[in-house]
């Protein structure tokens, strides 16, 4: 087994010392040509894997990986996130890792800028980030480069913006997905809603974008006769007055019996269709937030897709740790699964499933 090949079998081999070995292996000065190439061929003879665990332990370096993500409630989706990236630092705790979760505001473009200037006078190993548009995130993204950081994207895949790595779903086939799984339920309607949220008229993220874009495609190509009536519910408007702006497009809309929700917002129509009692109107949605799952076993919400969210945040300090640790090569695009829950499932969903 090469993980049993010694230094002293090596420096015999190759006919050189044990310290010429040992400097060769840790690319250290003070070793003249013709000994590195006997080494070298040793190596490659002797088919030598270095132990990139026991070598990374042995420096005994420590690591400070920073999380900037939106703020958020308890409950939500970005604590599937964080929960997941502070199990995978539990797991490496050997390597003296440490995570800092830095927020920022989604409603306040200020406040994404603000955050990572702090991030960066901190100097970090490695950046995970959740973008916010592609403008704003690339003035972050071109510092790390420029300081050789690494860093995960997770939410919104942005390629040019050369990311390690990302993890997250594929948006438009989400969106394509998202539409065929509605309209097995819906072929014969007339009108669908189309719900989301938006900050100054804009989406909060590309992902959700995205997903709009793919479902709206696989409509328009196989039910070109169903009109899509947007339901908009601003991210800056008080969350009480939802239920007037709902209360209104349903009583101007009794024929619309379905609808998408393009976040992880579903249960804000899922809620006011059980306490308006409206049973004649089913959603659906996406992540598995505590209320969600909670409309989905009430009825009001007939689907949930799944994106994994806590595997995001395990993957993406696992991924660090590879990269920056270990020294290995790593996976650039890393699409996640696009599961579909329903309220006879959803209870076997494994969320967290052991990493």
């Amino acid at each position: 087994m090469a993980e049993k090949i010694r230094i002293k079998d090596i420096a015999k081999r190759a006919g050189v010392s044990v310290g010429t070995v040992d400097r060769v292996l840790h690319k250290r000065p003070n070793v003249s040509k013709s000994a590195l190439e006997r080494v070298e061929k040793a190596l490659k003879e002797m088919d030598y894997q270095p132990n990139m665990y026991a070598s990374a332990l042995a420096h005994n370096k420590s690591y400070t990986f920073y999380c900037l993500i939106p703020k958020h409630a308890s409950e939500a989706y970005w604590d599937e996130i964080e929960m997941g990236a502070m199990k995978a630092v539990e797991r490496r705790r050997d390597f003296y890792i440490d995570l800092e979760i830095m927020y920022y505001s989604r409603l306040n473009p200020q406040s994404f800028v603000d955050t990572y200037q702090k991030c960066l006078k901190k100097n970090p190993d490695g950046v995970i980030l959740v973008p916010t548009t592609l403008e704003r995130t690339r003035l972050f993204t071109d510092e790390l480069h420029e300081r050789n950081i690494p860093f995960v994207l997770l939410d919104s895949y942005m390629p040019s913006l050369q990311p390690l790595a990302f993890f997250g779903q594929d948006s438009i086939q989400s969106g394509h997905f998202a539409a065929r799984m509605l309209m097995l339920l819906a072929r014969n309607e007339r009108s669908i809603m189309l719900m989301k949220q938006t900050i100054d008229g804009k989406m909060a993220s590309r992902q959700q974008e995205n997903r709009e874009v793919g479902f709206r495609n696989y409509m328009a190509k196989h039910f070109p006769e169903v009109d899509i009536l947007d339901v908009n519910l601003p991210l800056d408007e008080e969350r009480k007055r939802y239920d007037g702006i709902l209360e209104k497009f349903f009583t101007a809309h009794p024929e619309v019996h379905h609808c998408l929700a393009v976040n992880s917002k579903a249960h804000i129509v899922g809620e006011f269709l059980l306490k308006t009692k409206r049973h004649d109107v089913q959603i659906m949605g996406y992540d598995i937030v505590h209320k969600n799952a909670e409309c989905l076993r009430a009825g009001s919400i007939s689907f949930l897709i799944a994106q994994h969210a806590y595997q995001q945040g395990f993957f993406s300090i696992d991924t660090l740790f590879r990269a920056i640790v270990l020294k290995k090569k790593v996976e650039q695009t890393n699409y996640m699964p696009i599961d579909l829950l329903t309220k006879e499932n959803i209870d076997f969903y494994l969320r967290s499933w052991d990493l």
